[in-house]
């Protein structure tokens, strides 16, 4: 059984993502959260078992999700050590910020870990998402793992050290990403057409443009070519925007994400 302390936003969607995909059953999930409200929530959401304690759910589970604020951890390992260390089950942290290291540091045994990052878009099953693991974990937990990120979108194994960077690119991006749609949608406006049908075309427009670039296999700039027609209008806002400061700003935005997250995590 594999089961979820915490159930907010993320662990709803990776629960979600894991029943609705067929990739485990409710009848093999629990869920534990401090909120009795949210546990039994999940449990009629999603057909998983709602556990009464800690102690329970981790006598219980193989793997257990770690799904709470990251100032929780250390107080939540520290107080299941004992029952951790017997039972020794596969522990995925989706926790931001918390090192592999720095969580074993609040056990009294080297578990089998995972650390993985998850983005919002994990809501909607189409999250990209990291993970990486420690000596511990076996070949077939590595799988589990990607399976359970692969059932709420896409997931690529990393080395922890590019952990800050794709904490930018994919867990900040998605908000650059957000901006850029609006501001389209805004252009639109500006030029006469209804916001909510401009921000429908912006929306589809970036999405299928995303998939181009993920399908096609084509350079991005490959493409802003084939869409620039000469003397055309495209090119004209291509020259807009890089007059403008559009690359500059867009690199910018990426190192100052990872600057603080550098400093947040104390490197």
């Amino acid at each position: 059984m594999t089961g979820f302390i915490g159930a907010g936003n993320m662990a709803n969607a990776i629960i979600k993502g894991m029943v609705s995909s067929g990739a485990q059953e409710g009848k093999d999930i629990a869920v534990y959260d401090i909120h009795p409200e949210k546990r039994e929530k999940a449990a009629a959401d999603y057909g998983v078992n709602a556990m009464s304690s800690l102690e329970e759910l981790v006598s219980e589970c193989s793997e257990i999700v770690v799904a709470i604020k990251p100032y929780g951890f250390e107080k939540l390992l520290g107080g299941l050590d004992s029952l951790l260390k017997e039972r020794d089950p596969l522990i995925i942290s989706i926790a931001a910020g918390k090192t592999i290291d720095t969580i074993s540091s609040y056990l009294s045994y080297e578990p089998a870990l995972v650390r993985v990052m998850p983005n919002i878009n994990a809501t909607i099953g189409a999250s990209m998402s990291a993970y990486c693991a420690n000596g511990r974990v076996s070949a077939e937990q590595k799988a589990f793992v990607a399976k359970l990120c692969s059932s709420i979108g896409e997931a690529v194994e990393l080395d922890e050290k590019f952990f800050s960077a794709f904490g930018v690119i994919g867990g900040a991006a998605p908000a650059f990403a957000y901006m850029f749609i609006d501001e389209l949608a805004r252009g639109g406006v500006k030029i006469g057409m209804n916001k909510q049908v401009a921000l429908k075309v912006a929306a589809q427009t970036v999405l299928g443009s995303a998939k181009m670039i993920a399908e096609s296999g084509e350079h991005p700039y490959a493409l802003v070519d084939k869409v620039c027609s000469p003397g055309g209008t495209t090119v004209e806002g291509v020259a807009a925007l890089n007059e403008n400061g559009f690359a500059n700003a867009v690199m910018q935005a990426v190192t100052a994400a990872y600057e603080k997250d550098l400093k947040l995590s104390g490197k």
